[in-house]
């Protein structure tokens, strides 16, 4: 009964994380860049959202703020990136450690609590119900405009620039601009999740988003995993990866309910993703039958057919 108790928390918490993961998957998926902007600026829209609601602020003022604010620090990712020509997976590390000290001084200290009874908030662990239907809202909502967004001309050039970027650019296509507008949308995606995901939490923290990036990306794996079997297109992967995410919190709940050490899950998260990521080298190494030139194929195929004979 316990852990059936905690299925209703594990769905909302996957849900929120589920945003962060579409964020993530923009960046790792479509931009093909590894964005470690992510485990700052989740904490960016949880300190921007916080803030905000106990100065009283209206909430959805703050969410779009805090949309923002994570696009912002998409933004700069892609200026290091495109800009001053510093790789892509340094740029997000340079601005993930700027973050921890903005982060720190929009707080104002190292966490704040967040009371629903003295501020307005759209969903909180209180209500698992209530949280589940506003998160699911926001999901249905994301994942329409996402469809919308990328099937339109600028779009679809966002996703030629991740495809094949010499490509794009030799057919006329801004790659710096996309390159920079998809960081802005995931990270703006990400700064929405943390928003959402403090005031669930009833807290906002400066380290609440270490790690962020190993629960995103297993929720793309898990997703994509599943998702590719059934239909793989543009809306079934987004899907796919709120399941994912949904996935990755009740196994969180599960290791729980056995008493194991929640400490280690991270690390065992990130096993479970190394070896995702490792199975198409591994698969293709050591499972995989070399193929022969041609010239040889059709000569061992012609000695079969003598044999026959």
């Amino acid at each position: 009964m316990g852990f059936l108790n905690a299925l209703p928390g594990a769905v909302a918490q996957g849900l929120i994380w589920g945003i962060m993961a579409m964020g993530l998957y923009i960046s790792y998926k479509i931009l093909n860049i590894a964005d470690l902007t992510v485990d700052g600026s989740i904490c960016t829209g949880a300190c921007v959202c916080a803030t905000l609601l106990l100065n009283g602020c209206n909430v959805f003022l703050a969410l779009l703020l805090a949309f923002l604010a994570g696009a912002l620090t998409g933004l700069v990712t892609g200026l290091f990136h495109t800009l001053l020509g510093i790789p892509a997976i340094l740029s997000g590390i340079l601005t993930q450690l700027s973050l921890w000290s903005l982060n720190l001084k929009i707080l104002g200290k190292a966490n704040v609590s967040i009371s629903s009874r003295s501020t307005t908030v759209l969903l909180t662990s209180l209500d698992n119900t209530n949280a589940i239907l506003v998160a699911g809202v926001f999901c249905v909502l994301i994942v329409v405009g996402l469809f919308l967004f990328f099937y339109t001309e600028i779009g679809l050039s966002v996703k030629s620039t991740g495809d094949n970027p010499d490509m794009s650019e030799a057919q006329g296509v801004n790659v710096k601009f996309n390159t920079v507008l998809g960081l802005a949308i995931s990270n703006g995606l990400v700064g929405l999740s943390g928003a959402l995901l403090a005031q669930y939490q009833g807290f906002a923290d400066i380290n609440m988003g270490r790690g962020a990036i190993v629960i995103g990306l297993a929720a793309i794996i898990i997703g994509l995993s599943v998702s590719r079997k059934i239909k793989p297109n543009f809306v079934v992967s987004l899907i796919g990866v709120i399941g994912g995410s949904i996935t990755y919190y009740l196994v969180y709940t599960f290791v729980i309910y056995l008493g194991l050490d929640t400490d280690l899950l991270k690390m065992l998260s990130a096993l479970v993703v190394a070896l995702f990521l490792a199975l198409p080298h591994l698969k293709s190494e050591y499972f995989t039958k070399p193929k022969l030139p041609p010239e040889l194929a059709a000569r061992e195929e012609n000695m079969g057919g003598k044999k026959d004979a």
